[in-house]
């Protein structure tokens, strides 16, 4: 048994971590305030070829698995961008996963080239205000026209909506009342986001201000057959195909940000004097700061270990949750601490550490709550009784 990285990985964090190391920290406040996108940073991604780490080869990816992204992913948060900058390619790896998996050759060519490119840019249209975690209610709907669907509904927490000129959509195309299972009739589409026919609404958000997040508002928009991505009615279960990956991907992208957060107050503890003495070396400052290392260590190598099973095509259910679940607490928690030890100045924008505080919170909540987390391990993996 070998835990470690391998060459290939090795590689992937290297190079990954020259280009992050060009965008630092009056990059990424200055996006945090002004809200704007960072176009530079996603086009020197796409530049190096980053943003099709698991697309396939034939299409220009690089055929790497989830393990790879979300050791990719890892790097990227550990700079100064933490979240926002994950943030920023993070659809490219899990969104588009069902038009790798069912899209015919003609989709795969036309979809995902102009993502690896750097070229489109998409968004993804699943949540709604009044379904949430419970996909199987959306009211979205897509009704049977020639050539294609009509398709109303609203979607909420649309990452990227500003920018994106594509979008992701799961709509039902069968009612839900209709169906003999609740999963079903639901259909994936990918298709054009046309600005003037959806109105995409920014919410103001308490933190990763430079990827935004929307309101989506879609009344009777026309989408052609040839975006609906598979089979009519299987939507439900190609969205399925990209959960774990995603959280995989985010436990990572949480493990990264905290990581960053720890450095900087390490630093901070061994530069900052107080009565003769640095701070670092009271062990009220330095025992906290031991343990987030444990934390966001363990975290990862639980990370390692779901992308491991991923993508050997095992189950991996309970480690990606798990992952994503230990992740988040221990990036919140060395947050937290960064800006506890920083004293007042955690408190001031000019050490970061703040902005990567208010990030942290945000990994907690999604894509998944830790209490959905923790039903799951209880019904599937300790077989105690279903809880809602």
């Amino acid at each position: 048994m070998e835990i470690e990285l391998n060459e290939v990985q090795q590689s992937v964090r290297d190079g990954v971590g020259r280009i992050v190391d060009q965008f630092g920290d009056e990059y990424w406040s200055k996006l945090d305030q002004s809200g704007d996108f960072p176009h530079e940073f996603h086009a020197a991604l796409a530049k190096a070829g980053y943003l099709g780490i698991t697309m396939p080869e034939e299409l220009g990816g690089s055929g790497l698995g989830v393990t790879e992204a979300a050791i990719m992913m890892n790097r990227i948060c550990q700079g100064s961008g933490g979240y926002s900058a994950a943030s920023t390619i993070h659809l490219n790896l899990f969104g588009p996963h069902a038009v790798v998996v069912f899209g015919t050759p003609e989709q795969k060519e036309r979809m995902l080239k102009p993502l690896i490119a750097g070229t489109d840019k998409a968004c993804f249209g699943v949540t709604e205000p009044d379904a949430g975690l419970d996909t199987t209610s959306i009211k979205t709907f897509a009704t049977k026209v020639p050539g294609g669907y009509r398709i109303t509904g609203r979607k909420i927490w649309t990452s990227s909506g500003q920018v994106a000129n594509k979008i992701v959509i799961l709509a039902r195309t069968t009612p839900k009342d209709q169906c003999k299972r609740p999963t079903d009739g639901m259909s994936f589409f990918y298709t054009d986001l046309d600005h003037s026919k959806i109105e995409v609404r920014r919410i103001p958000k308490m933190g990763r201000n430079a990827v935004d997040s929307n309101a989506t508002f879609i009344d009777d928009y026309f989408v052609p057959d040839e975006d609906l991505i598979g089979e009519e009615g299987k939507g439900f279960h190609y969205v399925l195909h990209s959960l774990n990956p995603e959280r995989i991907l985010v436990a990572s992208e949480a493990v990264g940000n905290g990581q960053g957060a720890l450095k900087r107050i390490a630093q901070y503890a061994q530069d900052r004097h107080v009565f003769g003495r640095p701070i670092g070396m009271n062990q009220g400052i330095q025992h906290p700061l031991a343990e987030s290392w444990m934390a966001l260590e363990s975290a990862f190598w639980m990370v390692m270990r779901a992308g491991w099973l991923y993508d050997n095509g095992k189950s991996c259910g309970a480690e990606a949750n798990s992952a994503k679940f230990l992740a988040a607490r221990a990036g919140f928690d060395a947050c937290t601490r960064a800006v506890m030890f920083h004293g007042g100045m955690g408190y001031s924008k000019e050490y970061q550490v703040e902005r990567l505080f208010r990030e942290s919170i945000l990994l907690r909540i999604a894509p998944v709550t830790e209490q959905m987390i923790m039903s799951f391990i209880g019904e599937k993996v300790l077989g105690l009784p279903k809880s809602y």
